[in-house]
Parts: structure tokens; C-alpha cells; sequence
């Protein structure tokens, strides 16, 4: 085609096109419609099967098309020998348990250390008590004057074989103590009733005789059992077990026991009394001990079922009793490993008797309750401890004649 003289312009170019209405029909026929969809289709599939054909490189099926089951061990191999299968663990996702039948308890936090008041950690001092009344005033009068944090402490008597009015004059003394509108009040007060079946007079000579220690001593470790599996609770750090018949001991006796950081503690136990005004201390509990060559000697001449009672000229066992050390004078703190304990007064870590340290009603090594408590938790790898120079004061049991 020949360009006009002037050049291109825009007439000339103008001239050269079909007409409006040419144009017009060729895009309104339908023919030019269906190709135009046509191709339009067929540009869409094109990309979407090129996008999927990208997407699914990322994924493989590796290994032979049958199930793993029916696989050899090579094939097994081969197929897992690829990229594994992503595994997402959440453990901040909790398992939610609705059951009200279902109590979960976590003894992890659950410790006992010398920081007790600091860490709020619970004390559980438990009593148990036979023909008891005639103390019970007393007893409560140095319980509220303990320094360690009263809403700390729960409390646990057991009241077995009872005469007297125990019952009654215990309840009436915890009613009160819990009534108070000041810090006396405890934590807590539980009081179990459980009788043994066992009668024996309370009178110096009966129940302090020879003949009866060993059938004592069983039916006292049987009660204090009882009472520990009914009164310790998960939240419990430390026990105490403080006898009924107690004079006299420092207010701070718990923090002082605490501190030594011993998994079974005792103090020394002695006794006052009075001749022509003059003070006589009396040493009153033969029964915390350090073990002797001649005792060991003893207990093997003897039957396994033969409880030991310590303190008496029928056995002499050559031990060396802590009531016979010490003083109230000298240095609190010194410390003294022993064999054997009385029960006057213990400190035990709450985690010793959840091991299964008990008071056997039996004869253990030869001894029963206290005693046999301090043989079984020596076996456990457990550390006893006595504090020679540490007093609390006993009654006065007037025993006379014979014994140490």
C-alpha cells in the first residue's frame, strides 16, 4: 500500500478504516461472541491447572501403592526414610475434668524447711488423750501462748478408753480457745473417738509397772496411728505430737524445733520436784537413747516378739539415756544423734510418716510405739535427733522405788 504524499495523518488513516457500522456487525455477531468466551475459558483453566500443578509439588506419596501393612521391612524403611509428618504438641491446652467425684491433689508444693512461718507452711500437733481432764486446762493454757502463727496450726486429740469427763472438758476448752475474738484461735480442731479396749489403772504403779510396758507401749503405738491417719491432711508440713501432761516448755518451742531442720526431733523431758523447798529436777524420759554394744546383745537374745521396756532393772541394756545429759543451762541448740525416743514431745517432717514411718503396735526390733518408731525410721535412712540441753517439764509422776 502506498503512504500518501503528505505523510501519515490522522484523515488519511481515517479514510483507510472500514465504516462504524461494518465493525458494529462484526462484533455483535454471535460467532465473534462464542469465540471471544471460548477463549476466555479457556485462558481460566489453563491458569487454574498451572497453579495446582505448582501447589501439588509440594507433596508426595513416596513408596509403593500398597497399605503399610502388606510392606517389607525395606519398603517400610524406604517409605519413612522421607520427610516425617508434622506432629503439633500443645501443652497449654488443659484436660478439663467435670466430675465432682474426682480430687486432685498436688503434694509437690508441700515442703517442710526452716523458713516454716515465711512459707506459711501448716503444723499438725496432735494429742491423744485417756482419762485426760485434770490436765486439759493447763495444756491449753501453753498451747495459746505458742508464737507460731495460730492460723497455721490445726489441731487432732484422740479420746480412747476414757472414765473420766475427757470428752467433755476438751470440747468445752477448744469452744472456748475457738471462740476467742484475738489470735488465739487455730487453724483448725478435730477430735476423734476410738476406744482399744485396753484398761489399765492409771495409778503410778500399774501403769508405770514393769509387767505392763510392753501391752502399753502397743496399745499407746496403735493410737497414735489412728489419730495421724485421721488428722494429716495433703497441706501439712510438720507434726507435733505433744503429750497432755505438760508443765511447762518455751512458747517458742516450734520455731526452735524448726530450726534444726530435722526430719524427727525431742527435746529432753524432766520433771520438778519440791523437798523441804528446795528444787528438785528430776530426769523424767527414759526412753530417748543411743544404742549400746550390750543392748544389741540383748535384743538378739531375745524372742522378736519381746518388747524391750527401757528404764527398767528387769533388761539392761547399757544404753545411754539423754534424760541422764544435758542442761537447761547450757548451750539449747547442741545436738545429740540417737536409737530411741519418748513421746512426750516429737517434731516429725510430715513426709516421714507419709513414707509409712508409723508407731508399730508391735514389737519392731524389739520395741514398740516411740521407741520402735525411732528404730523404723533409723532404717529408713531417716535422721533422729535429740536436744540434750533443750527442757520441757513433765508432771511429776511420783514414781518411787526400784527404776532408774
Amino acid at each position: 500500500m502506498l503512504l500518501p504524499k503528505g505523510g501519515l495523518n490522522w484523515k488519511a488513516a481515517r479514510a483507510q478504516l472500514p465504516p462504524a457500522r461494518m465493525l458494529w456487525n462484526l462484533v455483535t455477531r454471535t460467532r465473534f461472541l462464542l469465540l471471544v468466551a471460548l477463549t476466555g475459558i479457556v485462558l481460566l483453566l489453563w491458569r487454574g491447572i498451572s497453579s495446582s500443578a505448582s501447589e501439588m509439588q509440594s507433596f508426595y506419596c513416596w513408596g509403593p501403592s500398597t497399605p503399610p501393612i502388606d510392606m517389607s521391612q525395606n519398603e517400610y524403611a524406604r517409605w519413612n526414610a522421607h520427610m516425617q509428618t508434622p506432629v503439633v504438641f500443645n501443652h497449654h491446652a488443659p484436660l478439663k475434668v467435670d466430675s465432682e467425684s474426682i480430687k486432685h491433689v498436688d503434694l509437690n508444693p508441700v515442703k517442710s524447711t526452716r523458713k516454716a512461718v515465711v512459707n506459711e507452711e501448716k503444723i499438725l500437733i496432735v494429742t491423744p488423750l485417756k482419762d485426760a481432764a485434770p490436765y486439759l486446762s493447763k495444756y491449753f493454757e501453753l498451747l495459746a501462748e505458742l508464737t507460731y502463727p495460730h492460723h497455721l496450726i490445726d489441731l487432732a486429740f484422740l479420746v480412747s478408753d476414757s472414765k473420766d469427763d475427757t470428752l467433755a472438758v476438751l470440747s468445752s476448752e477448744l469452744d472456748r480457745i475457738q471462740k476467742r475474738p484475738d489470735h488465739i484461735p487455730f487453724r483448725s480442731a478435730m477430735v476423734v473417738e476410738k476406744d482399744f479396749d485396753f484398761h489399765l489403772s492409771q495409778s503410778v504403779e500399774e501403769r508405770h509397772s514393769f509387767e505392763a510396758q510392753g501391752p502399753r507401749r502397743k496399745a499407746m503405738g496403735k493410737a497414735r496411728n489412728y489419730l495421724l491417719s485421721a488428722a494429716l491432711k495433703p497441706e501439712h508440713s510438720w507434726v507435733y505430737w505433744r503429750d497432755v501432761d505438760i508443765v511447762d516448755s518455751p512458747p517458742k518451742i516450734l520455731e526452735d524445733f524448726i530450726a534444726h531442720d530435722k526430719d524427727i526431733l525431742v527435746p529432753n523431758i524432766w520433771f520438778h520436784r519440791y523437798k523441804d523447798g528446795i528444787d528438785i529436777e528430776g530426769r523424767f524420759d527414759y526412753n530417748s537413747w543411743v544404742e549400746s554394744d550390750k543392748g544389741r546383745k540383748l535384743a538378739d537374745s531375745l524372742d522378736k516378739s519381746v518388747v524391750l521396756a527401757e528404764g527398767y532393772k528387769q533388761y539392761d541394756t547399757g544404753r545411754t539415756y539423754m534424760a541422764r545429759m544435758g542442761d537447761w543451762r547450757n548451750n539449747k541448740d547442741e545436738e545429740l544423734e540417737l536409737d530411741g525416743i519418748g513421746g512426750v514431745n516429737i517434731l516429725v517432717k510430715a513426709d516421714v510418716h507419709r513414707s509409712g514411718i508409723n508407731f508399730p503396735c508391735y514389737a519392731f526390733e524389739n520395741q514398740a510405739e516411740t521407741e520402735g518408731f525411732a528404730k523404723m525410721a533409723k532404717r529408713a535412712g531417716y535422721q533422729v535427733v535429740g536436744l540434750p540441753n533443750y527442757i520441757v517439764w513433765h508432771i511429776d509422776t511420783e514414781e518411787k522405788g526400784g527404776n532408774l
